[in-house]
C-alpha cells in the first residue's frame, strides 16, 4: 500500500505507456524523475515502494517518483531491460543516468538519490534555459522568449542555442539551422544538434505541399514514395515522431535506394535527435533492423 496519496502529491505519480514520454522523458529535462518498476505481487516492491514515496514527499519536488506497474506496461519494462523487480531507474535530460535493482535499505537509497541530483544552475542563463525546456510543449512561444533571454546573458549558452534553434526549425524558420550550427562541438547537445541539422532539409520540404493531398496520393498509389517522403516532412514538422518513423520505414521497405537511401538516413538522424533512451528510438531501431534484413 502506498503511503502517499498520488492524487494529492505531485511528487509521486503513476505512469504508463501513454504518459511515459511526457511525465518521465520530457519532465526529466527539468527535474530528475525516478521510475520505480514494480508489480503488486512483488514482496520486495512492497518494502521499497513506501521508502521511495516517503523520500519523494520529503524532497518536495526536488525529484519526482514515477510508479510503473510492469504487469500493465510490459513493453516499457522490455525497452528498459528490466530483468528483476523492484528496478529503480533515474532519468535526467531524457535518459537513464543511474539505476539499482532490489529493495535497498533507506540509508542506501538516500545515498543513491544524492548521486542523481543535478548541480544547482549556476547562472541566469542556466535558469532561463531550464524554465524554457519545462514549457516547450505547452508554450513554445514562451520557451522561445526564455531561450532568447538566456542568450542575452550568455550568447554562447549551448542549451539555449540548441533549444532555440530546434524550436525555430520546427516553426519553419530557416534561421533555426544557423542557431543549431552555433552549438559548440564539445557541448552535451552537440550530437543532437547535428541530428536536427540533418533533418532540417526534410522538414523544410513541408512548406511546399498539403498533407491531405499527400494522403490522397498514397491512398491512390501506395508506391508513391515521393508522397510518403513529403508526408514524413509534415509529420516531423508537427512533432508527430511516431508517425514519421512509420512513414519513413514504409519507404525503406519499398525501396531502400529512394533518394540515395534517404529514408534510412533520416530515421537514424531522428533516433539521434530524440535520444538513445527514447522509447520511439528503442523500438524504431528494432523495426528498422527488421525492415532491412
Amino acid at each position: 500500500m502506498s503511503l502517499v496519496n498520488k492524487s494529492a502529491s505531485g511528487s509521486v505519480i503513476d505512469v504508463n505507456e501513454r504518459t511515459f514520454r511526457a511525465e518521465v522523458l520530457e519532465r526529466s529535462r527539468t527535474v530528475p524523475v525516478v521510475v520505480d518498476f514494480w508489480a503488486p505481487w512483488c514482496g520486495p516492491c512492497r518494502v521499497l515502494g513506501p521508502i521511495l514515496e516517503r523520500l519523494a514527499a520529503e524532497a518536495k519536488g526536488a525529484w519526482i517518483l514515477a510508479k510503473l506497474n510492469v504487469d500493465e506496461n510490459p513493453r516499457l519494462a522490455q525497452m528498459f531491460q528490466v530483468q528483476g523487480i523492484p528496478a529503480v531507474k533515474a532519468f535526467r535530460d531524457g535518459r537513464v543516468v543511474d539505476e539499482f535493482t532490489g529493495a535497498l535499505p533507506e540509508s542506501q537509497v538516500r545515498a543513491w538519490l544524492k548521486r542523481i541530483m543535478p548541480p544547482t544552475p549556476a547562472s541566469p542563463a542556466d535558469r532561463l534555459a531550464a524554465e524554457a525546456a519545462a514549457i516547450e510543449e505547452r508554450d513554445p512561444l514562451g520557451a522561445k522568449a526564455r531561450y532568447e533571454s538566456a542568450l542575452s546573458f550568455d550568447p554562447n549558452h549551448s542549451a539555449s542555442l540548441f533549444g532555440l534553434g530546434r524550436l525555430m526549425l520546427m516553426a519553419g524558420d530557416p534561421a533555426g539551422a544557423e542557431m543549431l550550427k552555433k552549438v559548440p562541438s564539445d557541448a552535451p547537445q552537440a550530437k543532437q544538434a547535428q541530428a536536427w541539422l540533418a533533418l532540417a532539409d526534410l522538414i523544410a520540404e513541408a512548406e511546399e505541399t498539403n498533407p491531405s493531398t499527400l494522403l490522397e496520393r498514397i491512398e491512390q498509389n501506395p508506391a508513391d514514395l515521393e508522397a510518403r517522403w513529403l508526408l514524413a516532412a509534415h509529420q516531423l514538422r508537427g512533432q508527430r515522431y511516431a508517425d514519421a518513423i512509420q512513414t519513413l520505414l514504409a519507404i525503406v521497405m519499398r525501396n531502400r535506394a529512394f533518394r540515395d537511401d534517404g529514408a534510412r538516413k533520416m530515421l537514424l538522424a531522428l533516433f539521434t535527435a530524440l535520444g538513445d533512451q527514447h522509447p520511439l528510438t528503442v523500438q524504431g531501431r528494432r523495426d528498422l533492423a527488421n525492415a532491412m534484413f
